[in-house]
Order: C-alpha cells, then structure tokens, then sequence
C-alpha cells in the first residue's frame, strides 16, 4: 500500500499560538481494567488455554491441541488508551485484542476494494497488538528475527495491518522491534484508539500509526496463541500487569493528541471559536449546541438561506481536520477548506473546495454533477469518490481532510476516498468542467494559498462533534 500524506503528518510534533479549547483526557482519568481481585468481568472464547490472576498479574497458560485462546472483557469500549505490561516465554506467540467481536452467527465483511470475508459464528476477530519477542521467528524478506510486538494485526480476517496492507516496511519495523524488545523481561506497551486511527507504543516509542476503516468498539482480550500438538511448548506462559484503560471522551483530545498539537475547534459546549460566513458574529439562529454537538436546524433545504454557514475565526494553510457528522434523512451539509468568504457577497455557501456530505440515496444532488462527484465524501463538483463506506443515516460518520498545501485527501471513515493536487493543470481542468468555471467564484477557485474550515448550513438537520484540526505550518 503506498504512503499517504497521513502518515507523514501523523509523526509531526507542531504547536499552535491559537487553542479554541483544550479539553484533555488525563492521566487522572485512567482506571484498571482488573478489579484486583479476580477475573470477575472476563469470560474466555475460542481455546481453552489456562488463565490465573494472582497478586496484580494474569498468567495465561498453553495447553496442547487447543485453538487460539482470548480472556475477553464482558464490556465493550470504544475510543480509549490502554497500557499494560508483559512478560512472556518467547517459544509463546500472543496479543492483546482491542475492538474485538465473537458473534453467534456468521458475519461478512467488505473491505475498501469489495472484497468480503465470512468470519464463521464463534470466531474471535478483530484488532490485536502484537506480542512477538521470539528470536527464532525470522522475517520472510530479510531472515533476522521478526520481533514485531506492538504492531497491528487483525484476528481473524484481514492479516497484518502494520507492517501490512495499512503500511509499514516489515525490515524497518523488524529493526525496530529488535532494539526496543526485552526479551524475557517486562515490556511495556500503550495503545490509543480513537475514532478510525490506532496508535501503538514499545516502551516509549511509537509503533504504529494508521487510519483503518475497521472496528470502532469491542471487547479487550488476552491471547494465549494455540500450540497445536508441540508438547514441547505447554505450560509457557504469558503474563500481564499493570492493566489499565484510559476512556477518550467525546469533544476531547487524548494526552498524544495535545502533545502533537491538534485543538479542539468545538468543545462540546459553545460556539467559540466560530463566526458567521457572512459576517463577525456567531448566527444568532439555525445553529445550536445540544448534549455535546452543533447542530444546523432544518429549514427548507435551501444552500446558506437560513441560519448560514459558519467558518473558524483563523485561516490555515496547511493542516489535518477531523469532524464527525450525522446526517438525517435527504440532509445535505458539508465540511469546506481555504475558504474565501469575502468572495461571496451575495446568496449562497462561501466558496471553497468542499468535502461533500450527503444523504446520496435520498438528495437528488448525489445525480446531479459529472459521475457522482456530488455524492459524500467527494470533492464536490471536481472528484468522485472511491470504495466508499457510509454508515446508515442516524449513525456517526466521520470526514478527515489533510492538506500539505498541495496535496490534498479526503478520508471517510477510515478510508482514502479522494487524492488530488491543487496547483496543477489536471486539478485546473477539474475546475473548468465545474460550476466553479463561473467567474464569480473568484480567479484560481481552490488554489488559494490560505483559507477558512468552514461546516455548512443547508438548510438540512446535521449533527457535528469531535470538530479538532492539527495546524502543520506550525
């Protein structure tokens, strides 16, 4: 899979001048995921492998011509950091599952390119951080040891994410391992999940970084890996300590996420931050803040006619957006960057390349265009999106944009759906074969060099919350 722009922008450590808020997940919040006692909260899926907690450790055990075991919470979570410490006999592969799922019934599953997997009734599936400290398991490219604890697979479906189909250069990651793994010693491993990106840590230094459109909740578990017939390997053991979980709150940042420099442009309880389209102040009607969202009201389904859009006080050049949306039925909305609002004096949004939001089985607009690019998540008017994942109206999508300042993407729900180059003759063509060919909307439409982050109203009930940017001229 090639590198995006993601990736790039994921490991940059910037600081703003300017935080519309800075609500933060603490080292406060956190709790232990064991009740210190017992496995009270715990049951066991798949093997039969043996599990023990005594004085603050669990202890799995393997047992021969069993399958692959997991000591899996009776609680689901979803946006969180987990830490915990490990101990384990190398001869013994294992994991810690996150977001995981074990179902009653077969389920099957589509990927980004359409292609589905049946996951069979029982099957344990889902996230796992990697325990892999073995020194005789050798990578296939370069025939060292592997050591690939802490980097992201999926149980039960897809493979390796990272190193894998997600990035990540299986030689690199494997010099990595080796140099940060304690090989029969403790190790300690963080892993934060929230929204659609994971990010992994091996004591202290980060692991994994990657957007994926898969589980957003699931059941935490503990793997003792099946041994088949090895008798040679029952009784190893794998044990943790120190397990604890700190949840991510709606309208918040984790401790990374402040330390990486992103703010919150929406604190789930005002409109700080925010100004009208059309004028200084914030619309004194049609936009509201209701249990830790922002809300457009319906009025007709007319583009900006009523309450308006909004746009950040602060113009930026380049950054990362993230913003969760939920669209009612026939709702249109969308989320604009370098806007320029001065340039529309009259009726109408702002002008602004526009990350489209859309009810596309109800809004006649999703016919409307060249090829589907009014449809959601495309760049409206100019680019069709591609493998595409909209969740039901009524549940929560999520648009993420980055833009190095020409490059720009378009991520809906974990997943790459347009890739595009403003300052060039193709993107320039787009923009002839558009409605943004007009002259009213401004000589170079989408290639000024800085512009406002505008949610727009269109006259359509949408929801909007966890609204945070990462400023990367910073």
């Amino acid at each position: 899979m090639k590198k995006t722009l993601t990736t790039l922008a994921c490991l940059s450590l910037c600081g703003l001048s300017f935080v519309a808020c800075q609500s933060v997940n603490s080292a406060s919040d956190s709790q232990p995921l064991f009740n210190g006692k017992d496995l009270t909260g715990f049951s066991i899926k798949g093997g039969k492998a043996q599990y023990a907690y005594n004085n603050g450790i669990l202890t799995g055990t393997a047992v021969v011509d069993v399958p692959n075991s997991f000591l899996a919470t009776d609680q689901e979570y979803g946006n969180f950091v987990l830490e915990y410490d490990f101990l384990d006999d190398e001869r013994l592969n294992s994991g810690v599952q996150i977001r995981s799922h074990a179902f009653d019934h077969d389920v099957t599953y589509t990927d980004a390119k359409g292609k589905t997997a049946k996951v069979p009734a029982g099957r344990v599936h889902g996230y796992q951080a990697e325990i892999d400290t073995n020194t005789k398991n050798l990578n296939s490219v370069d025939k060292k040891p592997r050591q690939w604890t802490a980097g992201l697979y999926e149980e039960g479906r897809r493979g390796w994410v990272v190193p894998g189909f997600g990035g990540g250069d299986s030689v690199s990651f494997s010099e990595q391992g080796r140099r940060l793994t304690k090989v029969g010693e403790w190790n300690h491993v963080k892993v934060e999940a929230n929204g659609n990106r994971i990010r992994t840590w091996l004591n202290g230094e980060q692991r994994v970084d990657v957007r994926d459109d898969g589980y957003l909740t699931g059941f935490i578990a503990f793997q003792v890996h099946g041994i088949g017939k090895n008798k040679d390997v029952a009784g190893a053991t794998v044990q943790f300590r120190n397990v604890n979980i700190t949840p991510i709150t709606d309208n918040t940042l984790s401790a990374t996420e402040k330390a990486d420099g992103w703010v919150l442009l929406f604190d789930g309880k005002t409109h700080e931050g925010w100004r009208s389209a059309k004028g200084p102040n914030f619309p004194q009607s049609g936009w509201s803040v209701v249990d830790g969202t922002l809300r457009t009201a319906s009025s007709g389904g007319k583009e900006s006619a009523a309450a308006g859009d909004i746009v950040t006080l602060k113009q930026y050049k380049k950054f990362e957006v993230s913003v969760d949306f939920k669209l009612t039925t026939g709702a249109n909305s969308g989320l604009k960057y370098y806007v320029q609002p001065d340039l529309n004096k009259g009726a109408g949004s702002a002008f602004g390349p526009e990350f489209q939001m859309l009810d596309d089985a109800v809004h006649p607009d999703a016919k409307l265009g060249r090829n589907g690019n009014r449809t959601c998540g495309s760049l409206y008017d100019l680019i069709t999106a591609q493998n595409k994942r909209v969740n039901p109206i009524g549940e929560w999508n999520n648009a993420y944009v980055i833009s190095d300042g020409n490059h720009v993407e378009h991520w809906l729900n974990g997943r790459l759906v347009v890739s595009y180059n403003r300052h060039t003759d193709e993107f320039r063509q787009l923009v002839k074969l558009s409605k943004y060919s007009d002259p009213k909307y401004g000589k170079g439409f989408g290639e000024w060099e800085e512009g406002h982050i505008l949610l727009q109203e269109h006259g359509d009930e949408v929801w909007f919350k966890n609204v945070k940017l990462h400023d990367l001229s910073k």
